[in-house]
């Protein structure tokens, strides 16, 4: 275990009894994004010259399951928290180190280009709004996409806001991972120096192997570890009421038959779906250290184990529901808020039916724009 993994496991002690009051409030209590700033998961992916962990990618994804084991809304924050950190390597270093230098520094916002920028002099004004800005309450800058016409043709460019530009719309009411917080929001006309712009799909600045790695690869295997994590807390919650849930006078839940045998499937599930993700991370990881980038069908690879990964996980998150009986459907039930969180977490396009088809044209050999694999 990494220190890391070490510091998120005592944050989630800290989440833990915080579970209802995330749902309720619809955003993470203030003692809960403490827990994560002091774990240090907001800042793990972010270069170490600029005050980050810069840890190794897996190490990052078992801290994050870590937390989602006990709440999915926290792990989920952490997840986008961390991997928008990737951002500073795109940065030139002056513009990194005053985003993210501080230690609270805590990222936020959407890839996809919802906005509309014009080139002014030294940068650009730049209107628009964005959904699903998961932590958009709790960060300190906050990006958006926008596309831009660059020497005659059109570019995907994200842009980075201060929180005085930013107004957020209050939009997230939802079936699950309702404590992501993760509304819709606004800028309108705002100013963006050229240095807090960037492109994902070119080369990043920063040398370190963390960042040759498939940027988008890297989000999806982020949205795969937090069902991984919803999926080990479900299991754990099931284990336990199996154990002392009373159906005769010398007889426990854990005696049939049937609760045994799917117990032992699922985790039997979630372990294969973790070992398949560790694998293809590896394999892009080892193809980064011999020949500088993954290949497209290993990193097509990637993204077809974080979509199976989540599949499986959410199927795994029903079974413990079932298992749970009638008190599953109460407000008080980890096995209803389980459910909900898990199948919320699949509807995010890298790991979606989308996602998937784009893997399999790619290993299919036929012509298409893979960038975002």
């Amino acid at each position: 275990m990494t220190d890391l993994v070490e510091r998120a496991a005592r944050a989630a002690s800290v989440i833990a009894p915080h579970a209802r009051a995330i749902e309720s409030e619809r955003r993470l209590p203030p003692e809960v994004v403490e827990a994560l700033v002091e774990a240090g998961v907001f800042k793990a992916l972010v270069p170490k010259e600029h005050g980050g962990g810069e840890h190794a990618l897996l190490s990052f994804l078992d801290a994050v399951e870590t937390i989602a084991a006990v709440d999915g809304s926290a792990g989920w924050c952490a997840m986008i928290g961390g991997t928008s950190g990737l951002m500073a390597a795109y940065l030139a270093p002056d513009a990194a180190q005053t985003l993210f230098g501080d230690a609270r520094a805590i990222s936020a916002g959407v890839f996809a280009p919802f906005g509309k920028a014009k080139a002014v002099e030294g940068g650009y004004r730049v209107s628009g709004r964005w959904p699903f800005a998961s932590g958009c309450q709790h960060a300190t800058h906050v990006m958006g996409g926008v596309m831009i016409a660059r020497d005659g043709r059109p570019e995907m460019r994200s842009m980075i806001f201060g929180l005085d530009d930013v107004r957020v719309q209050d939009t997230w009411d939802v079936a699950g991972l309702r404590g992501t917080g993760s509304h819709d929001f606004e800028v309108e006309d705002a100013f963006v120096p050229e240095a807090r712009t960037f492109s994902l799909f070119g080369k990043p600045r920063h040398s370190g192997a963390l960042y040759r790695q498939p940027l988008f690869g890297a989000l999806a295997a982020g949205v795969a570890s937090v069902t991984i994590g919803i999926a080990r807390g479900a299991l754990d919650a099931l284990v336990t009421l199996a154990r002392t849930k009373r159906i005769g006078p010398d007889r426990t839940m854990a005696t049939r038959e049937l609760v045994q045998r799917d117990v032992g499937v699922a985790w039997g599930r979630v372990d294969a779906a973790k070992a398949t993700l560790v694998a293809a991370l590896e394999a892009n990881a080892a193809e980064v250290a011999r020949q500088g980038e993954a290949s497209l069908s290993t990193r097509a690879r990637l993204r077809l184990a974080a979509c199976h990964a989540a599949k499986e996980c959410a199927q795994v998150v029903d079974v413990a529901y079932e298992h749970g009986g009638g008190a599953a459907i109460y407000a008080g039930s980890s096995f209803q808020r389980a459910k909900r969180d898990v199948h919320v977490a699949t509807q995010h396009l890298m790991v979606s039916g989308t996602s998937a088809t784009l893997a399999g044209r790619a290993l299919l050999g036929l012509e298409g724009d893979y960038s975002a694999l």
